[in-house]
């Protein structure tokens, strides 16, 4: 049964409404008119529309009025630039009542049924962004138009924990195909929530045609004429429901194990009900769709999703601590301290989105001209690409050089070092610096586990160094590490977060302790995994022990990433702070000695065994622990690490260490960063005696 509009506003009351209206419009070649429905939440497009409970009881209304006046056709668009973005999810986090959760997925399903059982002919008219439910919404209706300037188009929600819960898991591979439908939900959620272009949709047969934007809404309602006259034939490919469908399956079933090992209960449920797709059955469909989405919307994985949704989308603009952006100075031009592979990324990175002069340094002409030319070679690329004009590639190669003195330094707002980590060699840059900069200038560095404080310290201003700690690769990473030494003041902090801002990442800011945030969690759990190997657990066996958590990568392969010798110096680092918690393997140091990068081989059918030269040289004992030992340390370590860290006032509040995590080493939404699995798993609550967050944050609120 459908919400009331007393019961709507009930379930939902801070609901922003999404408003349905419905106007008749006379179109050219038909005799009776089109009922358009718009929607529209009355926010401009910074605030897209979402469907909540009232939401959906004004669209049923609307639909209604359609209905009753008999139109030639129904269409539905939304407001400039969005179509709709899915459901209200903010209002889902306060759900607490389990029949409350099975209406929100009955209404959706009943509501867009609407469009896909009527004998009137339906059409949607993608006039801008198009996620979650809004593309179930458009996939709902018979045909489909698309603006060519529509800039998001995807389901997102198996990135979130969740699946496409309003028909997307049964409309969408009965019109594409199960192969490109796996795509779509699975792999490209998966993959970071990778959206589709005007082009991909189009081709995948998500819409039928794709129109200008500037006569956008004509266009489409002629080609909708010519659609109900017989005129034109919208094509539909032929369903493969045999071999090609188990193929996919098969497919999606590798693709969920590969990147969440069971950990996501919304992937797993996402490939169940691909696969009862196959019988093209909507009322069976649907009905599974509402059980599953009745359950998971009561689900804490769910719960830590919305939280980490929250965190990336909310929390991440507006940084804990960060001073009045008002106190930022401007920057018209960057100096960058090196030219070797960060350094050249950076350069990239600055250019391309402050589009100011940046100018590179290093000891010899031979690394500046390497640099100068990876900056550019990489700019020749987007050109190819057509990402950016002819003239956008000249202005940006023409605004990056460099320069054997640092005296090119004279009038640039913010220079940046990625020299080699070592604290001797960072503070020398900064004092030869010194003699150049203006004393406005911002001092900034990327190290990664180095004292900001004593980086400084010998400078007549050390006011203005700041830590700016970016992620490799810094063009994909979004998370920067803002790190404010002892004497850093408010101008150089809020001019970083300016900078960061305009760099287009998620700053958050942090105290000056060894290491940071990520890189001292990520080698804390590290440590204990190596610790386990040394004492003669089996490499394999250690490096799976996290697999029920769905990391991105297992401890051996990020270490292999991040690469054995930065591992190593980090890990020593750490060790030299805090030596009680931060061990270093004498075996990871013979390691890197020895010059390996890896612990795995792989023969040609992909298997990984232990590299032979590794397994000589490593020392092992003979006290080895099982794969749910390695675990339980790993786990306890990290809770204990993440205590320490804010009571030491590292960062302002939990939230900021799960955000990291997320941001910075791309840990899965559905653990909610770390704490709300610690919490969820007690953890928390057997290593700190409390959990981190508090009950119904990232978990589901008491009823």
């Amino acid at each position: 049964m459908m919400f009331t509009a007393e019961e709507a506003k009930a379930a939902f009351p801070d609901e922003v409404v999404t408003t349905a209206v419905t106007r008749l419009v006379k179109v050219p070649g038909l005799d009776k008119p089109v009922a358009l429905i718009t929607l529209d939440n009355g926010h401009d497009h910074t605030r897209p529309s979402t469907f909540g409970p009232q939401g959906l009881v004004s669209l049923n209304a609307a639909l209604d009025t359609a209905f009753v006046a008999e139109p030639a056709a129904i269409a539905v668009t939304g407001k400039p630039f969005v179509f709709a973005v899915g459901a209200d999810l903010s209002g889902v986090e306060a759900v607490a009542d389990p029949a409350l959760a099975r209406k929100i997925a009955e209404t959706g399903h009943e509501v867009f049924r609407r469009l896909t059982d009527s004998a009137i002919p339906t059409f949607g008219f993608v006039n801008g962004a198009a996620m979650g439910g809004g593309l179930e919404f458009a996939l709902s209706c018979h045909y489909r138009t698309l603006s060519e300037n529509t800039a998001a188009i995807a389901f997102p929600e198996v990135f979130l924990g969740l699946f496409p819960g309003w028909g997307g898991t049964q409309l969408l591979p009965n019109l594409i195909g199960a192969d490109a439908a796996v795509t779509v939900i699975i792999e490209n959620a998966l993959a970071q929530n990778k959206m589709l272009n005007v082009k991909q949709a189009a081709e995948l047969g998500i819409v039928d045609e794709v129109f200008g934007s500037a006569d956008y809404l004509e266009q489409s309602l002629l080609w909708l004429a010519k659609v109900v006259n017989g005129e034109v034939t919208p094509a539909r490919r032929e369903i493969d429901r045999g071999a090609g469908w188990d193929a996919a399956i098969a497919r999606a079933k590798s693709i969920v194990d590969g990147r969440t090992h069971g950990a996501s209960p919304g992937a797993t449920k996402a490939v169940e009900l691909l696969e009862l797709a196959r019988e093209n059955d909507l009322d069976r469909g649907y009905a599974a769709e509402t059980d599953g989405l009745a359950e998971l919307l009561m689900s804490d994985e769910l719960r830590a999703g919305l939280y980490s949704f929250n965190l990336v989308n909310k929390r991440a603009k507006r940084p804990a601590g960060a001073p009045d952006k008002s106190l930022a100075r401007k920057v018209d031009k960057v100096g960058i301290v090196g030219a070797g592979l960060m350094a050249s990324q950076l350069a990239l990175l600055f250019v391309r989105r402050l589009k100011v002069p940046v100018v590179l340094t290093d000891v010899d002409q031979e690394r500046i001209d390497k640099g100068v030319g990876y900056v550019h070679g990489e700019i020749d690329k987007l050109l190819a690409k057509k990402r950016v004009s002819p003239d956008g590639a000249n202005r940006l190669k023409a605004l990056v050089t460099g320069s054997l003195d640092k005296a090119a330094f004279a009038d640039a707002d913010f220079v940046i070092e990625a020299v080699f980590e070592e604290l001797g060699v960072k503070q020398q840059v900064f004092a030869e610096l010194e003699q150049h900069v203006s004393p406005e200038a911002i001092l900034a560095t990327n190290t990664s586990s180095l004292s900001i404080t004593a980086m400084a310290s010998k400078l007549q201003h050390p006011e203005r160094v700041v830590g700016f700690h970016f992620f490799n690769p810094v063009a994909v990473l979004p998370l920067l590490e803002i790190v404010r030494g002892e004497k850093t003041d408010d101008a150089a902090l809020a001019t970083a977060f300016a900078v960061g801002k305009q760099l287009k990442k998620s700053s958050v800011l942090v105290k000056d302790a060894t290491a940071f945030v990520v890189n001292r969690l990520l080698l804390r759990f590290l440590g204990e995994v190596l610790v386990a190997v040394d004492e003669g657990t089996p490499f394999d066996v250690a490096d799976s022990a996290l697999e029920p958590l769905g990391l991105p990568m297992s401890p051996l392969n990020l270490m292999q990433l991040v690469g054995p010798a930065i591992a190593l110096h980090v890990g020593e680092t750490l060790h030299a702070s805090f030596p009680d918690r931060f061990t270093v393997s004498e075996n990871l140091a013979k390691f890197v000695q020895a010059g390996k990068k890896g612990v795995w081989t792989w023969d040609s059918s992909g298997t990984a065994s232990v590299d032979p030269e590794v397994a000589e040289l490593w020392t092992q004992g003979d006290e080895p622990s099982t794969a749910e030992q390695v675990r339980d340390r790993a786990l306890n370590a990290i809770a204990e690490e993440i205590r320490i860290m804010l009571d030491e006032g590292v960062v302002a509040e939990a939230q900021d260490i799960d955000l990291c995590l997320i941001l910075g080493a791309g840990w899965p939404f559905w653990l909610g960063g770390i704490t709300p699995y610690l919490d969820r798993a007690g953890v928390s609550e057997r290593v700190n005696g409390k959990p981190f967050l508090a009950p119904g944050v990232a978990s589901v609120p008491v009823a």
